[in-house]
This record gives C-alpha cells, sequence and structure tokens, in this order.
C-alpha cells in the first residue's frame, strides 16, 4: 500500500517529514519550497489515487506559480496543524 493510497496517510506521511525536515533545522520558506517542488512532481507524474489528490491536481493544473506557490504553502500548514484540530 502506497502513502497515495489514502490521503489522511498522506497527510500523516507529509507531517511526519515535515517534524523531521524542521528538527533539522530546514527553514519554513525551505520547506514550503521543498512542498512546491514535490507538488509540481507529484501533478506531472503520479496518478491521483483518490478524490482529494485528483481535486488537488485540478488546482495545481489550473493555478499561476504563485497561486501553486501558496497551494504548497497552505498543504503545509495543513499538516503543521493537523494534530491541533479536533477531529
Amino acid at each position: 500500500m502506497s502513502v497515495l493510497d489514502n490521503f489522511d496517510t498522506w497527510k500523516e506521511f507529509l507531517s511526519n517529514r515535515l517534524e523531521q525536515a524542521q528538527s533539522e533545522g530546514m527553514s519554513q520558506q525551505a520547506v514550503n519550497n521543498v512542498a512546491y517542488e514535490v507538488g509540481d512532481y507529484l501533478s506531472k507524474s503520479v496518478d491521483a489515487k483518490n478524490n482529494e489528490e485528483a481535486v488537488l491536481r485540478e488546482l495545481w493544473t489550473a493555478a499561476s506559480k504563485e497561486e501553486k506557490q501558496a497551494l504548497a504553502s497552505t498543504m503545509v500548514k495543513l499538516v503543521q496543524n493537523q494534530g491541533n484540530t479536533p477531529q
């Protein structure tokens, strides 16, 4: 099973990688830049495995570079706040 098969699993995977990057001293801007590169790669090279990923791909495809940077930053915030909100 791939981390991309389930959106919650994907967010958990991203959250773990984010914590690791920050604990190793990566700046917020560097994290956002990596998120942008990952988003760009996924949109071009990986088929969406669920509805959430399909929506993100459509948004990514329609977005300008600045909007893509905002989407990547928003995904980072989403996983940063994942443990801070009741479900």
